[in-house]
């Protein structure tokens, strides 16, 4: 009998072109490009052709794709009135899943399940998802939504639509490195996800469903959210270390440090922490910064832990005014590329993925009449 590995650690279940993660050395590829690489040089919009396409596009694919995103940001009236008949107390995260489940029903394509279609919702839910987010913290706020801006780029207009200001260019750029950072990550729990859906030949809305709610777990994208929490609840950076050392008193788990993958630091981190420090000078807000280094190099001079990618993005998010909870539907705004791309993959060379597992349980047992139970 096989031995089973408990969360499928170490198990390869699928083959990938899109991304690598060398764990040991701290390096993060996509499509074989460095994500340092495209943090400095590249868009969202250009990272996202590239994750979908296999390469860099020409300038007039990534001109065209940067249209049809502009094109389909509006989302349905119906979609806004499901939005208007929540309760204002619904979690961020569940109203982007019933949102992109509605949104299937108005899907020109919902039926196709070709290979093209599927690049068309990609297209369509990539747009669709930072609208969805920026409308329900209008409307949980007794505001009513932003239409989207048809000239502004992806990360400029979510900051548009949120606040109803047009972002400086510092804070459109910083949002959308920290979109390129969180992309694509491998085989991660909200990808395999994806994939599982998808390997059933489910349609894409499904299986976008089904990794927003897996992302939505404090394992895996609610990580950034808690340290917020923490730098909130530390208050002040005369305090961090009277924090810190209750924490190792009591071995409380420090957030925002430790991967299950990287034995080195995050290659993501140094850009956010980056970010960070930069909208921390332009702003003149240096608290959480300031805290955030303290803490960092307690905690690194403590228990050797590698920083990850939520530790920093947590103080840059908040920094560019951005609610706390947002910040998870913020990472399945930059992660549906990843998610889409996985799913198309998946399509192209399809197999039912259908793992076995170690029956642990009792044998031998029969039945035993109601009367004879204890």
């Amino acid at each position: 009998m096989s031995t089973s590995a408990k969360g499928l650690e170490g198990i390869v279940a699928a083959q990938t072109a899109i991304s690598l993660i060398d764990g040991l050395n701290g390096h993060l590829f996509y499509r074989g490009i460095d994500v340092n690489e495209l943090a400095e040089k590249s868009t969202f919009e250009e990272t996202t052709a590239l994750l979908w396409y296999g390469k860099l596009p020409s300038a007039a694919q990534l001109a065209s794709i940067q249209r049809k995103f502009a094109l389909n940001r509006q989302i349905p009236n119906e979609v806004i009135s499901v939005m208007l008949a929540l309760p204002k107390h619904t979690k961020v995260m569940d109203v982007l899943r019933t949102c992109v489940s509605v949104l299937a029903s108005y899907d020109p394509q919902v039926l196709d399940n070709s290979l093209d279609a599927n690049l068309n919702k990609a297209v369509r839910l990539t747009a669709a998802l930072p609208t969805i987010t920026a409308a329900w913290d209008r409307i949980r706020n007794g505001l009513w939504p932003i239409a989207p801006s048809t000239e502004l780029g992806h990360a400029a207009n979510f900051l548009y639509m949120l606040t109803g200001k047009e972002p400086s260019a510092t804070a459109a750029r910083v949002l959308d490195i920290a979109l390129i950072l969180h992309a694509d990550h491998g085989l991660n729990a909200s990808t395999f996800a994806a994939r599982v859906t998808a390997s059933t030949l489910s349609d894409m809305h499904s299986a976008i469903v089904s990794a927003i709610g897996t992302l939505k777990g404090s394992l895996h994208g609610g990580a950034n959210e808690l340290v917020m929490r923490m730098l909130e609840e530390i208050g002040d950076l005369d305090r961090v270390d009277e924090y810190l050392q209750a924490a190792f008193a009591t071995k409380r788990k420090i957030m925002g440090f430790g991967h299950r993958i990287y034995k080195a630091d995050d290659p993501r981190a140094p850009w956010l922490q980056r970010l960070a420090k930069d909208l921390a000078d332009s702003t003149g807000n240096m608290r959480w910064y300031e805290m955030s280094e303290r803490i960092r190099k307690i905690v690194q001079a403590e228990r050797s832990l590698p920083v990850n990618v939520d530790f920093y993005s947590a103080s840059v998010y908040y920094t560019l005014g951005i609610p706390i909870d947002l910040f998870t539907p913020i990472f399945a705004m930059s992660r549906i590329a990843g998610w889409t791309a996985h799913v198309y993959e998946q399509y192209s060379d399809n197999r039912l993925i259908r793992p076995e597992a170690e029956y642990t349980g009792p044998m031998d047992v029969h039945y035993t009449p109601m009367s004879q139970r204890a």
